[in-house]
C-alpha cells in the first residue's frame, strides 16, 4: 500500500473575500429583528437590497448598499442600549398575536420607545424584570446558556413539598422526555394552601418552572422574576420602563461578552427614555480656561432692592397700590421708651406712695434692718402651743 495522501487546504484569500457582514447580522445589529428573524424575513422575500430581492441570507453587505424591509429603510444602527421592563401579567411577549390578545409591545411604543427586541422571553402569566435592547447581537449572546447569567424567580405554588425534594433539582430533571438542567430552589415559607420558593437556574427553557414544579406535584399560581444576571428588578414599578447607563452595561458585560456580542457603545446613543437624554450621549463642552470671565452687568438701581436692615425689624408696613413693604424704626429704643413711662399700676391709677422696690444706698448694699423696726413675727402670737404646761 502507498503512503496515505495527506489532505491540503486552500490558503484563505483575504484580498478576494467579500467585504462587509452577513445581511441577517447587519439588520439584527440595527434592531429591526432578530438574526432568525432577519433569515425568516429573508426566506419569505421581504428584504431587498439595492432594488433585487434577497433569496440568501449568505451575502455580505456594507454601509453604502441600500436595504428595505417590507419596503421600508432599514434605519441606521443607534449605540448598544438596555431597557429594564416590569412586565406586568396578562400580557404577551409578541409583537402580533393571533388571538388578539394585549402585548408588551404595544405598551412600548406608547411609552415613546424606540424599536427593541426582548431578552429572553415570560409566559403571559408570568410578571417581573425583562431586559429590553436595540442590538440584536446582543439579545443573542444574553440568551445562550453557555453564558451563564443566573435567573431568580419567586414562586407561589399550590401543594407540599420538603427541602429534599428541592435539593435534587441540583442535579437535573427530565419531565416527559425534556431535560432540564440544575435548578437551586429553596423553600421561603408557607401562607395556607400554597408555599413560597425561591428558583434559581441558567437554562430558562419554555415553562421551566412550571413543568419541574409539576413534576413535584405543585401547581405554579404565580412566577415573578426578580433578577436577571447582574440586573435587578428591586422597586420598579409595575409597567414602568428604567434605562441602563452605557458605562454600567459595560462593566457587567465585561470584555468577553462584549466582543462576543460586538456592541457599539461610540455609536449615537438613542434616548434613555422619552424627553430625556441619557448623560452618555450628550456632548459636554469643555471649559476653556484661558478665555476671559464674562461679568454680568450690574443691575439699575431702580432693579435693586433696598437692603434691608440687620436684625429682626421692629415694623414693618404694607402698601394697597402695590409697591414694595417699607421697613422702619420707631421713634426711641424699647428701653428708652420703658425709661422714660411713668409708672401705674395695673388698673390705671397712680401707684401708692414708697410703693416699688427699696432703693440701696450709694455703696450697693441692702440697708440693714432696724433694731426697733418688727419682725415678720406677730409680737402677740404665743411662742408655745395651747394646752402644754411650761
Amino acid at each position: 500500500m502507498g503512503e496515505p495522501r495527506k489532505r491540503t487546504f486552500a490558503k484563505k484569500d483575504n484580498a478576494a473575500s467579500p467585504e462587509g457582514e452577513r445581511i441577517a447580522k447587519v439588520i439584527a445589529r440595527r434592531g429591526a429583528a432578530s438574526r432568525r428573524q432577519a433569515e425568516q424575513m429573508i426566506a419569505d422575500g421581504r428584504v431587498t437590497l439595492n432594488g433585487k430581492k434577497v433569496t440568501s441570507p449568505a451575502l455580505n453587505v456594507t454601509d453604502k448598499d441600500d436595504i428595505l424591509i417590507d419596503g421600508e429603510q432599514l434605519g441606521e444602527r443607534q449605540g448598544t442600549r438596555v431597557w429594564l421592563y416590569h412586565k406586568p401579567a396578562g400580557k404577551v411577549v409578541t409583537e402580533n398575536d393571533p388571538e388578539g390578545r394585549e402585548t408588551i409591545f404595544a405598551d412600548l411604543e406608547a411609552r415613546g420607545l424606540p424599536r427593541v427586541l426582548t431578552i429572553g422571553r415570560l409566559d403571559i402569566n408570568t410578571e417581573g424584570l425583562l431586559l429590553l435592547t436595540n442590538d440584536g447581537g446582543l439579545k443573542r449572546v444574553l440568551e445562550l446558556p453557555s453564558t451563564g447569567w443566573l435567573r431568580r424567580y419567586r414562586v407561589r405554588a399550590y401543594g407540599r413539598v420538603t427541602q429534599d425534594q428541592l435539593d435534587k433539582l441540583k442535579k437535573g430533571m427530565e419531565v416527559e422526555g425534556i431535560k432540564y438542567g440544575p435548578i437551586e430552589a429553596r423553600i421561603d415559607r408557607a401562607q395556607g394552601g400554597n408555599v413560597w420558593i425561591d428558583v434559581a437556574l441558567r437554562e430558562g427553557k419554555n415553562r421551566e418552572v412550571k413543568n419541574v414544579l409539576g413534576a413535584l406535584g405543585l401547581q405554579v399560581n404565580r412566577l415573578i422574576r426578580v433578577s436577571y444576571g447582574p440586573f435587578q428588578l428591586g422597586d420598579l414599578p409595575v409597567g414602568e420602563v428604567e434605562t441602563v447607563k452605557s458605562r454600567i452595561l459595560a462593566d457587567q458585560l465585561g470584555k468577553r461578552l462584549a466582543d462576543e456580542a460586538g456592541v457599539d457603545f461610540k455609536a449615537p446613543m438613542p434616548a434613555a427614555l422619552p424627553g430625556k437624554t441619557d448623560i452618555a450621549a450628550r456632548k459636554m463642552k469643555p471649559r476653556d480656561i484661558t478665555a476671559p470671565r464674562v461679568r454680568r452687568p450690574k443691575r439699575r438701581d431702580e432693579d435693586v432692592e433696598p437692603e434691608k436692615p440687620r436684625g429682626k425689624p421692629r415694623r414693618r408696613i404694607f402698601f394697597d397700590d402695590g409697591r414694595k413693604p417699607e421697613y422702619f424704626e420707631p421713634e426711641g429704643d424699647r428701653k428708652s421708651r420703658r425709661s422714660d413711662a411713668k409708672p401705674s399700676s395695673r388698673d390705671g391709677r397712680p401707684p401708692k406712695a414708697g410703693a416699688g422696690r427699696p432703693q440701696r444706698p450709694d455703696n450697693g448694699r441692702p440697708q440693714k434692718r432696724s433694731e426697733n423696726r418688727p419682725s415678720g413675727r406677730s409680737q402677740n402670737r404665743p411662742t408655745d402651743r395651747p394646752g402644754k404646761p411650761r
